[in-house]
Formats: structure tokens, C-alpha cells, sequence
């Protein structure tokens, strides 16, 4: 059964800091594809925001929820970004 979605203000202290580790995860797997094709500038924002995220997760989840959605609504759209312009494989 899936859960609907919510907002950073509607969850719980857990859901937040899960919610931001996620985000930080996947930035930090972007960052590795973006290497692997040669695009280091990419990787090294993907990398930066991503430690952003990890470093304020705990601190940002109870104190400054604006702030929490900013990080996370600019590494929602990084990763976006790069998914559409990486090129994907062919399976044939």
C-alpha cells in the first residue's frame, strides 16, 4: 500500500532526516555516474550539495524546515538534471 504524499512539515523528525539522507544517497551515486562519463564539474556540485544535505540533515529536520526544502527541492532537480542529459544505455 503506498503512502501519500507529504510535506517536510507534516512529517515526522525521522521521515525529514530519512528524506534527506535519501537525497543525499542519490546525489552522491549521481556524482559517481557523472565521473565515470567525464563531467566533473557535474560531479563535483552532485558531490558538494550532497554533503550539504548529510551535514545539515540532522540540525535542518528540527530547526529550519524552509531551508531543509530548499536543499532538498535543488537536489531533487540536480538529479533530475542529470538523468535527463545522461545518456543511456541500449539493451539489445
Amino acid at each position: 500500500m503506498r503512502d501519500s504524499a507529504k510535506t517536510l512539515d507534516a512529517m515526522t523528525l525521522r521521515e525529514r532526516s530519512d528524506m534527506m539522507t535519501l537525497v543525499a544517497n542519490a546525489l552522491e551515486a549521481t556524482a559517481e555516474e557523472a565521473h565515470e562519463i567525464g563531467d566533473d564539474r557535474f560531479a563535483a556540485n552532485s558531490i558538494s550539495l550532497a554533503r550539504i544535505i548529510s551535514g545539515c540533515a540532522s540540525e535542518v529536520v528540527t530547526r529550519d524546515l524552509p531551508a531543509a526544502e530548499l536543499l532538498l527541492q535543488h537536489g531533487i532537480a540536480l538529479i533530475a538534471q542529470f538523468q535527463d542529459r545522461a545518456p543511456r544505455s541500449t539493451v539489445h
